[in-house]
């Protein structure tokens, strides 16, 4: 074995971002969203989402090319524009964020395995721990093996996942009704929707969590075969998924009306494709999750020890994190995270958690490392670093950076208050890691403005844990 890590080409990064962003999501999209909004609120929230998260995506492919020396996306955007805490706090948030949501992948993957096998229930029973167990640790090994062999294994699942959506996409097209899809264009035979305004942001708060996963190749900048390939896969990721998303809801409310789709059962997609095709078209989709949940759960495990090894190797994380192994595996990280995944698999026996509170807890961790990642693009811009001879760019650059700053803080706030109290109660233990590290290097653990920062998580925390205790915070 040659001892240069193989490097990731645009295909394999592309299908990082595709791979981590469909999961299980789009499967429920029909559902989730005719609950909060009819037919013209779901295009007005469309199209302010699709602007956003495409700044976002921009910000993401504009830092990658004017810092190329910048490895590992969100963590070293956060490390190089706020200091040591805010970039290990971003690593932190997003590694326990990737990890949270990976418990909430099998939960889903067992429940929808539950159709056809009753043993599983709704993913927290016993068979499916232990069913979780199983493919937990075979997903650890086959890791182990080369990030290289597992992002091409990442690859064939990406397409694997993308057939039944594209299937999905071409029946639905023949089976749109223009009657269904305009009966009730802004829900007003619906009073409980509300407003159309408040129809938008109802629906708008589904899609916080749907585009996760659009820095999967920004991650991976390190193992990249050429830079300049790291926007390309963010751009192209996410304009193939919004694209997906985009069509999967809309088709959707051409088929079935806003109250049909409502009522329906997750994942929702396959009900509405059994109405048009029978029972066959709910097994196609099924099957279809079940493939991208288990092309998400990789893409996850790999984005998980990546962020804490490159961390590590900066000498924010602790030493023993930047162990590789003989395949250019973070090992360590790998073995961290996965014994953490096993943990809150085998809490979900006892606990009431369900799948959705998982995905929205580990949403908002995310959102604070998507939120400093436009903060640093705006700061680069405003500075006018790497900007010496282009002042159109960086007046372009600014502009892009600043909507997607207030965009990121948008999707905080929709996130809720309390999802970003319980995040503080996950933020704080990683002070340990943080000051371990630092005592590795001999240096102070904070500086003065960190401590400040720092005290603002403490409190956040102790009102987080107190609203637990007294029951007025819940999971």
């Amino acid at each position: 074995m040659s001892d240069t890590p193989a490097k990731l080409r645009l295909g394999a990064l592309v299908a990082l971002v595709v791979g981590s962003m469909i999961g299980g999501g789009i499967f429920s999209l029909p559902q989730n969203m005719a609950a909060s909004a009819d037919v013209g609120a779901v295009l007005i929230g469309w199209a302010i989402t699709a602007v956003g998260m495409l700044t976002l995506a921009f910000v993401f492919q504009t830092l990658a090319n004017r810092k190329p020396d910048l490895d590992s996306g969100v963590y070293a955007y956060a490390k190089a524009g706020f200091g040591d805490y805010m970039g290990f706090s971003s690593a932190w948030g997003y590694w326990i964020s990737a990890w949270l949501g990976n418990v909430g992948y099998f939960v889903l993957l067992f429940s929808t395995l539950g159709y056809f096998f009753p043993i599983f229930g709704e993913g927290n029973t016993v068979a499916a721990v232990i069913g979780s167990s199983v493919l937990l640790w075979a997903v650890h090994f086959l890791v182990l093996r080369g990030i290289r062999e597992a992002a091409f294994i990442n690859l064939v699942t990406t397409i694997a996942k993308v057939v039944p959506l594209v299937l999905f996409v071409l029946i639905a097209v023949f089976a749109f009704k223009l009657d269904i899809f305009t009966a009730d264009i802004w829900g007003l035979k619906n009073p409980d929707l509300g407003s159309v305004l408040n129809q938008v942001r109802n629906m708008m708060l589904v899609t916080v969590w749907v585009f996760i996963g659009i820095e999967g190749a920004s991650i991976f900048s390190a193992r990249a075969e050429k830079r300049t390939d790291v926007g390309k896969a963010t751009v192209i990721g996410f304009v193939t998924v919004l694209l997906f998303l985009v069509l999967v809801n809309v088709l959707s409310l051409g088929i079935m009306t806003q109250p049909e789709l409502a009522k329906l059962q997750n994942p929702s997609m396959a009900a509405v494709l059994e109405h048009v095709v029978g029972h066959w078209g709910a097994v196609l989709i099924s099957v279809g999750l079940i493939i991208s949940l288990l092309g998400a759960l990789l893409s996850w495990v790999l984005l998980c020890a990546e962020i804490m090894f490159a961390a590590a190797k900066d000498h924010t994380m602790p030493e023993f994190l930047r162990r590789e192994n003989a395949n250019h595996v973070p090992a360590n990280a790998l073995w961290l995270t996965n014994a953490m995944v096993q943990l809150f698999l085998v809490i979900t026996l006892f606990s009431a958690s369900t799948y959705l509170s998982l995905i929205y807890l580990a949403t908002s961790m995310i959102l604070v490392p998507y939120l400093w990642s436009a903060a640093y693009a705006v700061l680069l811009a405003v500075r006018g670093e790497t900007y010496e001879n282009a002042l159109a760019e960086r007046r372009k650059d600014l502009i892009i950076g600043a909507i997607a700053l207030i965009y990121a803080m948008w999707l905080l706030y929709a996130g809720g208050v309390k999802y970003l109290l319980l995040s503080a109660l996950l933020y704080a233990p990683g002070a340990i890691l943080f000051a371990k590290a630092k005592r590795e290097v001999g240096k102070p653990v904070f500086t003065s403005v960190e401590k400040l920062i720092f005290a603002a998580v403490i409190a956040g925390a102790l009102v987080a844990a107190y609203g637990l205790y007294d029951g007025f915070l819940t999971l």
